[in-house]
C-alpha cells in the first residue's frame, strides 16, 4: 500500500472518529434530565453528579420537553424560555430566582410549547420587574410558586405574572395553581396582568391563587378569558379584581380589603360571580363601569366603602 493510500485511509479515520465525538458531545448536551445545585458550576455536564449552577446553564444542555430539576437549596438566576421546557423542585428544596432591574423568567417559546414551572420562588428585591413575563408559548403552567417584591414594568402591567402575548402565538393557555403573589409594589401595576396583543386569545385558570398587598389584584383585558377559583385578593393598594374587555369568572373567591374597589367591569368586559366574598374594599364593592356583571345570587357583600354595588347588575339565580 503506497503511503498516499495510507494517508487517505487514516485521514477518513480520523474525520470518523471525530465526528463520532461531536455526536457524543451533542449528546450530551441534550440530556432529557439535567440537574442544578446551589454548590454546582455551569461548566459542568448538568448530571446529577456533576450539577449547573443556574438555570440559564442548565437549559442549553437539556433537550426541548426535557426537564431541569432542583437538587438542593440555592438562588438559579433569571432565564429566557426558547422551548418546551419543564423546570422543579420539590418541597426539600429552596430554588430562587432572585433579579434586581429586570424579569426573573421571560418565557418566549414556540407557538405550540408547553412550559411547566413548579416550586420556585421569585423575588425581586424591590427592583425586579416581573418575576414571570410571558411572550409565547402554547401552553404554561405554573405550580406551587411564591412571588415578591417586584414592581412591574409601567402601569398596567404584572409586577407578579405579566401575561402579553405575541406572535407566534395566538391561542395561549396559562394555568396558575397555588400561587402567591405579594408586596409587588410598581404603580399602577397588577400582581397578575393578561394583556394579549391584537388577534391572540388568553385562557387563563386560576386554582388556590393569592394576591396580597400589591399595587391591585388581577387585570385582564380584550380577548382573555380568566376563570378563577378558590382564590383570594386581599389588602393591594388599587383595585382587586378589573376587567378592562375581559372575562373573568369568579367562583369561590375572595376579594377584600382592598385600598380602590373590590370587583370591576370595563371598557366592554364581563365579570360573572358566584359563591363570591366582596368586603370591606374601600371604594364599591361590585361595580359594573357601563359593561356586563353578572351575579349568580350566591355572593356575599358587606362593609364596601363605596357602596356594596354600583351599575346594573345582571342577576341570573342559580341554574
Amino acid at each position: 500500500m503506497s503511503k498516499s493510500t495510507q494517508l487517505r485511509i487514516l485521514t477518513i479515520v480520523m474525520v470518523m472518529v471525530a465526528a463520532l465525538f461531536a455526536t457524543t458531545g451533542v449528546a450530551q448536551a441534550q440530556a432529557t434530565r439535567t440537574w442544578v445545585s446551589g454548590v454546582g458550576d455551569d461548566a459542568n455536564p448538568c448530571s446529577r453528579t456533576a450539577p449547573c449552577k443556574t438555570f440559564a446553564g442548565a437549559i442549553s444542555k437539556t433537550a426541548p420537553c426535557g426537564e431541569i430539576d432542583v437538587l438542593d437549596p440555592g438562588g438559579f438566576g433569571a432565564l429566557t424560555i426558547t422551548k418546551c421546557i419543564s423546570i422543579e423542585t420539590d418541597d426539600a428544596s429552596v430554588a430562587g430566582v432572585l433579579v434586581s432591574g429586570t424579569n426573573g423568567f421571560v418565557i418566549a417559546a414556540g407557538a405550540s410549547d408547553v412550559v411547566m414551572i413548579r416550586g420556585l420562588t421569585f423575588d425581586g428585591l424591590g427592583t425586579g420587574l416581573s418575576a414571570i413575563k410571558i411572550i409565547s408559548a402554547g401552553a404554561v403552567f405554573v405550580e406551587e410558586c411564591w412571588i415578591n417584591h417586584f414592581n412591574g414594568n409601567g402601569a398596567n402591567t404584572g409586577a407578579g405574572i405579566d401575561i402579553e402575548p405575541t406572535a407566534p402565538t395566538t391561542n395561549l393557555n396559562v394555568s396558575l395553581r397555588e400561587v402567591k403573589i405579594r408586596d409587588n409594589a410598581g404603580a399602577g401595576t397588577f400582581g397578575i396582568v393578561v394583556k394579549p396583543a391584537g388577534g391572540i386569545t388568553v385562557k387563563a385558570t386560576l386554582d388556590n391563587v393569592d394576591v396580597e398587598n400589591n399595587a391591585g389584584g388581577l387585570r385582564a383585558e380584550a380577548n382573555s378569558q380568566v376563570s378563577v377559583r378558590n382564590s383570594q385578593f386581599s389588602s393591594n393598594t388599587g383595585n382587586g379584581v378589573i376587567s378592562n374587555g375581559g372575562i373573568i369568572s369568579l367562583e369561590g373567591t375572595m376579594v377584600a380589603n382592598n385600598g380602590s374597589n373590590g370587583v370591576v367591569s370595563q371598557s366592554g368586559g364581563q365579570v360573572r360571580v358566584s359563591n363570591g366574598s366582596i368586603f370591606d374594599n374601600t371604594g364599591i364593592g361590585l361595580f359594573n363601569n357601563a359593561a356586563t356583571v353578572i351575579s349568580f345570587g350566591n355572593n356575599s357583600l358587606r362593609g364596601n366603602g363605596g357602596g356594596d354595588t354600583s351599575g346594573a347588575i345582571n342577576n341570573v339565580g342559580q341554574q
